[in-house]
């Protein structure tokens, strides 16, 4: 680490630098640092891309059990900083995750030789933006990026979302389609008191380990087309829930349901994943050239 003026001034800034509320600032107290590392259980070959760096509290600790860490930041100050101040084996990369696509990821990652596993995705994600990053996660897993898991704080009631039990009310898109591709569970709970300045919620941190579609779709963006339709109408039964889908359906939604052996006067928070990917397939297959 340089210990010249100019990064001490930088160093000093950090110190100095006001979370803002736009980009949805919350960064996590070095307390707890060693306790989120240990729930992410880093080890030597991974390679890390952490998702809001901030001040390093994470990044700095991390980048000495890791391979490597590729650090993307929206905060131009704290791009500098920890620019500045970061060991070797970091890089920091300015801009929103957001709008990294799957071919910039894997240049980033192109000279970083990657563990069997692959890709490490982590972060204390903002809360507005926290489902958007979970489905990029998913995205980019889908375009063929080796990514092993993505661990990352977010709100705890997004959490719950995530884990509910089917036939629950908080078991919805977001549940569906992060399951469909990946095992989740909850690795730590922490408290407003973890970061500065405190939210007004508490904090989860969950890890999402991705696996092979579970069933693979034959079509995977009607697939996921069709659990966002159906749930824009979840207090109806499936008969009429399906009216919701705007897609090429040459037959009826009875006739679908009939194929799969699904009553129709169930409701949508009540089917399994597998219920939904034969649903996509039977509207697939009716619309096969």
């Amino acid at each position: 680490m340089t210990h010249d003026p100019v990064s001490r001034e930088r160093t000093s800034r950090a110190s100095r630098h006001r979370p803002r509320r736009r980009f949805g600032q919350h960064f996590l107290q070095p307390a707890w640092s060693d306790r989120v590392l240990r729930a992410i259980a880093p080890a030597d070959e991974d390679v890390f891309l952490e998702i809001g760096p901030g001040q390093g509290a994470l990044t700095i600790p991390l980048a000495a059990r890791c391979r490597h860490v590729l650090a993307c930041e929206i905060d131009r100050d704290l791009v500098e900083v920890l620019g500045a101040t970061a060991p070797r084996n970091v890089t920091v990369v300015e801009g929103d995750v957001l709008t990294l696509s799957a071919d910039r990821v894997r240049t980033l990652a192109r000279d970083l030789p990657l563990s069997s596993a692959g890709l490490r995705v982590m972060g204390n994600l903002p809360y507005n933006v926290a489902s958007l990053i979970l489905f990029w996660c998913v995205d980019l897993f889908e375009s063929g990026v080796p990514i092993a898991d993505a661990v990352v704080m977010v709100q705890r009631e997004v959490a719950d979302r995530i884990l509910a039990p089917i036939g629950t009310a908080e078991y919805g898109v977001l549940p569906v389609l992060l399951r469909h591709v990946a095992h989740v569970e909850r690795r730590l709970n922490l408290p407003p008191g973890a970061f500065r300045p405190a939210p007004e919620v508490h904090s989860s941190l969950i890890a999402l380990i991705f696996h092979t579609p579970t069933p693979a779709p034959r079509d995977l963006g009607l697939f996921r087309a069709l659990v966002r339709a159906v749930f824009t109408r979840r207090r109806k039964t499936l008969a009429n829930a399906l009216k919701a889908w705007t897609g090429p359906m040459p037959t009826t939604a009875a006739e679908v349901l009939t194929r799969c052996g699904i009553d129709p006067r169930r409701r949508p928070e009540t089917l399994e994943i597998a219920e939904f990917v034969c649903l996509a397939d039977a509207i697939a297959g009716t619309v096969a050239p």
